[in-house]
């Protein structure tokens, strides 16, 4: 297995109610050969790494739990991310495309081998993510389930992606990740600030009423989203709305 493969995932966990499941799910991704884990908003803060309970779930994978990286939202925990996978339980009137794990195992290491970093999401234990997390990202992962009980625990699907994504890297004919191609897709905040240079400039244009906006920005991040844009084409629609925003109006 490629071990350059494997450094450009994370694993975020999205308000992860309970300590022991944090814990569990550094362990899972640990015995799948994986060592990123990002904790969006926890309950109980950064301090949540040293609890007792998430290092007693955490057994062998201390480590991964020590170095997990603490934000204070989801947005800040993509910064530097190109590639953003939702896992689901529930169908969405709006949003990314849905998949299975394996086929969305297969994709993002395609999208890891040519140099972007991938993060696949984790909402809370009891609500999973709002749609306004999902409308963030660019694919939606379901894990299918028995009929009668679908009841997932947080760590097992981790766990579950985690095996999905070894896998994957095990059989990608990869042994070296050019450095040039880590361009290729614009990162999650580069296509966040181009949203919301795109939104200011629709409004400029009367195009888009602020006060009654319907779903026009929503379905906009599902289109972007199913584009993988590139970062010159995310500087491409800065570009228009920067245009639009600055125009002479010639009477």
């Amino acid at each position: 297995m490629s071990n350059l493969l494997f450094d450009h995932f994370r694993f975020v966990l999205h308000k992860t109610s309970h300590p022991g499941n944090i814990g569990a799910a550094a362990r899972a991704i640990k015995t799948m050969g994986f060592g990123r884990l990002v904790l969006a908003n926890p309950n109980g803060g950064p301090a949540v790494l040293n609890d007792p309970e998430a290092i007693a779930f955490a057994s062998g994978a201390v480590d991964v739990l020590t170095t997990a990286v603490v934000t204070p939202d989801l947005v800040t925990a993509l910064n530097d991310v190109h590639f953003t996978i939702a896992l689901t339980a529930r169908t969405r009137e709006y949003g990314p495309p849905y998949t299975l794990p394996r086929e969305s195992a297969e994709f993002a290491v395609q999208q890891a081998s040519m140099g972007a970093v991938i993060a696949f999401i984790f909402g809370c234990e009891r609500t999973g993510l709002l749609n306004v997390d999902v409308e963030r990202c660019n694919l939606l992962v379901h894990i299918p389930t028995g009929p009668m009980y679908s009841s997932l625990n947080l760590s097992q699907a981790v766990q579950l992606i985690a095996y999905e994504v070894g896998l994957a890297c095990g059989s990608a004919p990869v042994t070296k990740i050019s450095s040039l191609s880590r361009k290729i897709l614009a990162t999650h905040d580069d296509v966040e600030g181009m949203l919301l240079h795109f939104e200011r400039a629709l409004i400029d244009l009367g195009f888009l009423d602020p006060v009654n906006p319907q779903k026009l920005m929503t379905r906009l991040r599902c289109l972007f989203a199913r584009s993988n844009l590139e970062q010159e084409e995310v500087n491409i629609l800065r570009g228009i709305s920067k245009h639009i925003l600055e125009r002479k109006i010639v009477k």
